[in-house]
């Protein structure tokens, strides 16, 4: 009974929240037993189970140690030291030295009675510490700042632990392949702390750029490129090499372009691949990596960011046992994750799913999945003929470009199999006429195609630092909105701060989904326009893209200028 006693015994700043109030006495002892079984400190349990706000635990431990709160988004990141703390013991205590005055190091922490985190830090750099006290999600946010600082500087690399990284293919390159400079690890550990860095922002593609006096390296992030990195010339062909040879190239061919693939375990449980491909410049091999994450298309139908109408919409669809869906938008838009959710949603055990791609972007298991090779004959067509003799009950074909693909496609769906493909246009309505301009006759058109979907990616406001701006009524019907929508709507702009980029953080879908009515199939048969299809889809309640971002913008999800820079009138 004793121990038992000791372990819910509530000292310190459990005690203190249960006197101001904050918390009662049994939730305190629970979760003070659950952050030790954890192995966590007592504040980073609490705001990790969302019990307590990081302000007001700060604000209570504060006054109860004695201990000042910092607001340490006021701090300028450029004093924080660098290179004196492991990346190792900063994440294990939470604690993050801050600032330096002669011999004595100030550390942030989130909670006072974390001792054992000032004495490890004392004992590595051999300076006397002192805790200052700073809120435990803005702790969280500026360590991981102050992390990534320190990814882009060759130097600092140099005392990194980057050469273990896994990657699958690396091992099989023969080492006649891997000269000493190329192999170099400064310029290993570099090229691991770039892709590692781009992983971790959520990063869509990673730019090497060579120029007459300068080599940049740029990460596109939420649809925008942003420079990350400047090495010096000197090393740019080692950098080039070395991926080349991470992409099983070959390094000595430099006037034609190249594709390559680069698996990464970043652990036990999840590698991410990377597409790479070479093109000559003037200056230079320029290589661009796609990053495929699996994880990305695993969002769930909730996340796309479809409203209620579109979700039943586009749900039933792909529960119909045979039929085509296809997804129309620029490269970029997210069709891949779109159709890859639908995909996620109907792989069973008794379900046979088979897929044509260009290349294969994201791999799923219990799907069969098939890289087209137009170079050995292996064409969309081709494959799409071969799965029609493996049993299939749901295709996938990455793109549909030619006649020889449509017909085979649509006569799929006629034979009872769901088909799943996408096309380049600009719309919905648009599909279908391109499909007649292909050489589809309109009555097999009318008879195969379940559901369009046209979509686009539009950023999302930072929920930390989003501002409320009242503009007038006529400036918002001349957008788009409804007068009596726009009356009194209160609409949000971008502002920017630590936790975005440039005010926005995270990507949600436009969407216009329209279903292939009985009036839209005949007036598909009847030879209709594109005006005339898109009259009906309106009148039918189908929202174009336009009026989706309008609604997006009314739930103060994005702002106008994205909208706008991603949808037109």
């Amino acid at each position: 009974m004793a121990v038992s006693s000791e372990k819910t015994y509530l000292g310190g700043l459990a005690r203190r929240l249960v006197l101001d109030g904050l918390i009662t006495e049994e939730v305190a002892r629970e979760h003070s037993e659950g952050a030790r079984k954890k192995k966590k400190s007592f504040v980073s349990f609490l705001v990790e189970q969302k019990i307590l706000d990081s302000q007001s635990i700060a604000v209570s431990a504060s006054e109860e140690f004695g201990v000042p709160l910092f607001d340490i988004n006021a701090l300028n990141k450029e004093v924080i030291p660098k290179g004196l703390v492991e990346e190792k013991l900063i994440r294990k205590h939470h604690a993050l030295p801050i600032f330096k005055r002669g011999n004595k190091l100030f550390v942030a922490v989130s909670d006072p009675t974390n001792l054992q985190a000032l004495d490890e830090i004392k004992f590595q750099t051999r300076m006397s510490t002192e805790a200052i006290l700073v809120e435990e999600d803005k702790l969280t946010h500026v360590i991981e700042l102050a992390m990534d600082d320190e990814d882009t500087s060759m130097d600092d690399l140099l005392d990194e632990d980057l050469d273990n990284i896994n990657f699958d293919d690396l091992d099989a390159v023969p080492e006649d392949d891997i000269d000493s400079e190329i192999d170099d690890a400064p310029v290993v550990r570099f090229v691991n702390k770039i892709l590692l860095d781009a992983i971790k922002k959520g990063a869509s593609d990673i730019h090497f750029e060579p120029y007459e006096k300068s080599f940049r390296i740029r990460t596109r992030q939420d649809g925008i490129l942003k420079e990350v990195a400047s090495p010096p010339m000197n090393i740019a062909n080692k950098l080039t090499s070395r991926i080349k040879v991470m992409s099983r190239m070959n390094i000595s061919e430099r006037r034609i372009p190249q594709d390559g693939r680069i698996k990464m375990a970043v652990s036990k449980k999840r590698s991410i691949d990377f597409r790479v491909n070479t093109c000559p410049t003037l200056y230079g091999e320029k290589i661009v990596l796609r990053i495929l994450d699996p994880t990305s298309a695993q969002v769930g139908i909730e996340q796309l960011g479809f409203d209620p109408t579109q979700k039943e919409a586009f749900s039933k669809a792909i529960a119909k046992p045979y039929g085509m869906i296809l997804v129309t938008g620029p490269t970029g838009s997210g069709k891949t994750v779109s159709l890859y959710t639908a995909l996620n949603l109907l792989n069973q055990p008794d379900i046979n799913i088979s897929t044509a791609e260009d290349p294969v972007e994201i791999t799923v298991a219990g799907i069969n999945q098939v890289n087209v090779n137009p170079k050995t004959g292996l064409t969309f067509a081709e494959a799409l003929r071969a799965f029609l003799r493996q049993d299939p009950d749901i295709i996938m074909v990455g793109e549909i470009r030619d006649l020889e693909t449509a017909e085979i496609s649509v006569k799929a769906a006629q034979t009872g199999h769901l088909v799943l493909s996408t096309l380049h246009t600009n719309d919905a309505p648009q599909t279908l006429n391109r499909l007649n301009q292909m050489g589809i006759p309109p009555y097999n058109i009318a008879a195969s195609v379940l559901l369009i979907m046209a979509q686009r990616l539009a950023r999302k406001l930072c929920d930390r630092c989003k501002k409320e701006e009242e503009l007038p009524t006529d400036l918002l019907i001349k957008e788009g909105f409804k007068p009596e929508d726009a009356e009194g709507l209160i609409t949000y702009k971008a502002v920017g701060c630590d936790y975005c980029v440039n005010g926005y953080k995270g990507r949600v879908g436009i969407f216009q989904v329209m279903p292939i009515s009985e009036a839209m199939e005949s007036l598909i048969i009847q030879g209709g326009s594109t005006k005339d299809l898109e009259k009906q889809s309106a009148d039918e309640g189908v929202l174009t893209l336009r009026e989706s971002g309008l609604e997006k913008i009314k739930s103060g999800i994005t702002s106008i200028e994205e909208i706008n820079r991603i949808t037109k009138d």
